[in-house]
């Protein structure tokens, strides 16, 4: 079990990272949007702490989408105006402010879907309004290994952590942006702010299918047992497509920026 912890999220990552090279960060940004860290978190968790813990586990999952996206509209908008150590304290502050709230809330679907659905629709307004210029060299490297680890990192922290912290938070901490505070930070040190803001905006609307999967798997894991991963995968799935096209869409009145080291 431990081996599949350390290998499974990792060896997600790295495809992602691999498209991401083949095909831009954009794209990269929009299929992080896959349950490929907190589904096999989830995964974890109904092997380890049983089936009815997950289920809670991924309607608190859904719920902390208000908090991933918080992080990345914060990140996007404080780096157009500051470096990456400013940009990381302030939009890590604001996830776990948000975190904390959605904990004291009571438990609920309802307000889970509401808060997931009141995040992604908005999240497209609250973006800076900027054109990333892609032109240029490709960073040499992309630290891909340090994605890798901290992946395989944050699995074992949130299952080592989940018969202390609870259903609850235990769904939070699997939506807390290790990852994506690498890849921002990253693209702001090597693409600039304006380009970070672009990654960030696609990973948002990826965001569509994660929730897609959460929702199913609170839905059907107390009926259909470990059924339910596999219709979530492919709602999940399903639903990266639908989002294709919103990810064509450019950035509400966009100004051409150019990219600056940061």
């Amino acid at each position: 079990m431990l081996m599949l912890k350390l290998l499974v999220i990792p060896g997600f990552l790295l495809l992602i990272s691999l498209a991401g090279k083949r095909w831009g960060p954009s794209v990269a940004g929009w299929l992080s949007g896959l349950p490929v860290v907190v589904g096999p978190i989830l995964l974890f968790l109904a092997i380890e702490q049983g089936q009815a813990f997950a289920a809670q586990s991924a309607m608190a999952a859904l719920s902390a989408m208000f908090a991933m996206i918080a992080f990345c509209v914060t990140y996007a908008q404080v780096a157009q105006r500051a470096k990456w150590p400013l940009a990381l304290t302030i939009s890590l502050l604001v996830w776990a402010l948000v975190a904390v709230v959605l904990s004291l809330l009571p438990p609920s679907l309802p307000l889970s879907v509401i808060a997931a659905a009141t995040a992604l629709l908005a999240a497209p307004h609250l973006f800076p309004a900027v054109q990333p210029i892609v032109s240029g060299p490709a960073p040499k490297s992309d630290k891909l290994l340090l994605r890798m680890i901290a992946g395989a990192l944050l699995t074992l922290a949130v299952t080592w952590l989940a018969s202390t912290v609870g259903d609850r938070w235990s769904g939070l901490l699997a939506v807390f942006p290790v990852l994506g505070s690498v890849m921002a930070v990253f693209s702001q040190q090597t693409r600039g702010p304006a380009f970070t803001a672009a990654l960030l905006r696609a990973t948002a609307t990826g965001m569509y299918s994660f929730s897609a999967f959460c929702l199913v798997v609170t839905l059907t894991l107390p009926s259909m047992g470990m059924m339910g991963f596999g219709v979530g995968v492919a709602v999940s799935v399903a639903m990266l497509g639908v989002t294709r096209r919103l990810l064509a869409k450019p950035a509400p009145q966009a100004t051409r920026s150019t990219i600056s080291n940061e």
